[in-house]
């Protein structure tokens, strides 16, 4: 076992969740070499072709991250492994945080072709596959965005891949409708925490009125120019919104999340072309952080 690779406790808890090979052909390449070879991948950073030959053949490796990245099967491991967290009573509901982070995009996945966002009323493809292909023109060059939502335990429960230039605030109800766990006794996955804490770059009328909807205490504080807006109105404008300090101390949650998913280097600056791909980059990066105890 090299640097890095997966423990045999972190083995034990992923191989149930891997898909079975049950295709004609030749045998799979162990899930357990290739898989560390994407993790190698992630953590340092080499290209695909400079994978050691211990993980086998590069293309094999470089293959089946394409693969399940595109059919969802990251996914379906990474709601899993928090199914088997929750059932544990490792998953602390008390406190969920929403944040965004900006990944700087290399010159490799510059020149990737996009098209107008557009979204069909029946979508037969997944979620992860954007027509923008998740880049845009920010400050700072082209660039994406990383909105995630974080448990108390430091472990992303959903995340989101967005251009650069796209705003937090809209993005909460998306992220939001993708934390879904599922139950091992089955029923309804829980999609509901208990509390949410966000910065004020979140604050909205149209969140706010979600998270009553949905009955989710929240603590977010009002920006200066809402607040006036609504003494302005005098009774029309509402009464104050509730903000908690003491709760929305626990908002370094989310940020502390975030630097665990950069210390991943595949992570921290974006190096695939295609949204699918580096939104299962970074679910590698959130399932690694939750099999870790």
């Amino acid at each position: 076992m090299g640097r890095g690779d997966l423990t045999n406790d972190e083995w034990a808890r992923l191989a149930p969740h891997l898909p079975k090979s049950g295709q004609r052909g030749a045998r799979w390449t162990s899930h357990r070499k290739v898989i560390n070879g994407i993790v190698f991948r992630e953590r340092t950073r080499v290209p695909w072709r400079d994978l050691p030959a211990r993980f086998g053949s590069w293309k094999t490796v470089d293959e089946r991250h394409r693969r399940w990245s595109a059919d969802g099967t990251r996914d379906q491991i990474l709601r899993a492994v928090q199914s088997d967290a929750d059932t544990e009573s490792r998953i602390d509901w008390s406190m969920v945080s929403v944040d965004s982070t900006s990944c700087r995009a290399h010159q490799q996945p510059a020149g990737v072709r996009r098209k107008a966002p557009r979204v069909p009323k029946k979508r037969s493809t997944p979620w992860q596959h954007r027509p923008d292909e998740g880049l845009g023109r920010s400050r700072g060059g082209l660039s994406c965005k990383i909105h995630l939502a974080a448990e108390g335990g430091r472990r992303p429960l959903a995340l989101l891949v967005t251009p650069g230039q796209w705003g937090d605030s809209p993005q909460l109800i998306p992220v939001l409708e993708r934390i879904r766990v599922p139950r091992p006794g089955g029923g309804r996955p829980r999609t509901r925490p208990d509390h949410l804490s966000g910065d004020k770059a979140y604050s909205s009328g149209r969140n706010r009125g979600y998270l009553r909807r949905r009955q989710i205490k929240h603590t977010i504080p009002e920006p200066k120019n809402q607040q006036s807006n609504r003494k302005r109105r005098g009774s029309k404008g509402g009464r104050p919104v509730g903000f908690d300090k003491e709760q929305y101390k626990r908002r370094n949650e989310v940020e502390r999340t975030i630097n665990r998913l950069k210390n991943f280097r595949a992570v921290a600056t974006r190096y695939d072309k295609r949204a699918y791909i580096f939104h299962g980059t970074v679910t590698v990066a959130a399932i690694r952080l939750w099999l870790r105890t």
